[in-house]
């Protein structure tokens, strides 16, 4: 099912029967109807999921921002598969209505631009990662990319392989930087194009931003009506506007007396990986060792295809220190996933061990 909507129809059309189609609907009806108060619910990936209360202010804040930073004006024609009952998903409706935007909406789905009935050009879409990958993947679907204006992809980490599939693209592609409690993203980073070299995040007019004695990121802005958002994110601040992204402070374990951040050792595995033509997925995490106290490990999805766990490690230790290269890889049949399909490392580590979930 596809359902084309904009404020100005909106009021004409019946609520649809399909209880997806239906949601959105009655948020976008809450919306125009002037509704002050919404309540969105975090995905869970580095936490449990949990509640909060946002202003009609904020929202329509995050709006205009994502508006003016990409140049999204009245008119644009987007596509909107991602869920709209969480933040990503959502916000594309309210730029919808704020912005007058032609709003195509599909039931979320690894590849939506796999629907025949869907037409083929969009000045703006949002993806996860995911997405992306599947539909350049897709000998039907790879070549409608290009008919796109700009693409946004946000929710989870880029991989190595669709980096090198984002470069080669005639759509801008931005990478965003944002959360729940910051209402969407608050900053954007260019894959592709003569504006893609760097890893830079540019944040979106309006925001304010620093880092705290541990050097983690905190923004504020219309978007937080004020209130500073406090982050776990380890950042180097390159210019007044522009950050870097390291890793996650909860995300720093201690071996031996060395701080290794994991998403730096995921970012080194994952070139490796690619080098030897192996697309599982993949995380880095620690077990408990009587020596070090917490012990570098790897953690698999699936199998290797054509070499050994041993093997892999052997082509890691080439650019890893000592420290950095993972001691073990373990092989899990599949990754536990939360309610966004973000991976759950500390639940899949735990049914790998058999440990108790606690």
């Amino acid at each position: 099912m596809i359902w084309v909507t904009n404020k100005n129809i909106f009021s004409s059309q019946p609520r649809p029967e399909h209880p997806y189609f239906a949601s959105a609907y009655d948020f976008i009806a809450s919306w125009l109807g002037g509704q002050d108060s919404f309540v969105l619910h975090t995905s869970g990936s580095t936490g449990i999921p949990k509640p909060i209360s946002v202003t009609r202010k904020q929202l329509s804040s995050s709006a205009a921002m994502t508006g003016k930073a990409l140049e999204l004006g009245e008119g644009t024609k987007a596509l909107v598969c991602l869920n709209v009952a969480y933040i990503a998903g959502l916000m594309m409706l309210v730029r919808g209505m704020e912005l007058d935007w032609k709003l195509t909406i599909v039931e979320p789905s690894a590849n939506p631009l796999s629907d025949r009935g869907l037409d083929d050009n969009f000045d703006f879409i949002a993806l996860v990662p995911m997405q992306l990958f599947e539909i350049l993947s897709n000998e039907k679907t790879k070549e409608k990319v290009d008919n796109f204006n700009k693409i946004l992809l946000g929710g989870a980490p880029v991989s190595v392989a669709l980096e090198r599939k984002v470069a080669g693209l005639n759509a801008a592609v931005y990478q965003s930087y944002g959360m729940t409690e910051t209402v969407s993203h608050v900053a954007l980073r260019r894959m592709n194009g003569c504006e893609g070299e760097g890893n830079g995040y540019t944040m979106l007019p309006g925001v304010d931003f620093g880092v705290d004695e541990r050097g983690c990121l905190y923004v504020s802005g219309p978007m937080t009506e004020g209130e500073i958002i406090q982050t776990n994110d380890l950042v180097e601040i390159t210019s007044p506007n522009t950050f870097s992204w390291l890793g996650r402070a909860d995300n720093v374990i201690n071996s031996g007396g060395v701080k290794i951040i994991l998403d730096k050792v995921d970012a080194a595995i994952a070139e490796v990986l690619f080098r030897l033509n192996q697309l599982n997925p993949f995380f880095s995490w620690f077990e408990a060792d009587e020596k070090l106290g917490q012990k570098l490990i790897l953690v698999v999805e699936g199998t290797l295809y054509g070499i050994t766990g041993e093997t892999l490690l052997m082509e890691i230790r080439k650019q890893f220190s000592a420290y950095e290269t993972p001691k073990h890889v373990y092989f899990a049949d599949h990754f536990i996933k939360t309610a966004t399909d973000k991976v759950d490392k500390r639940r899949t580590v735990q049914a790998l061990f058999n440990l108790p979930n606690g």
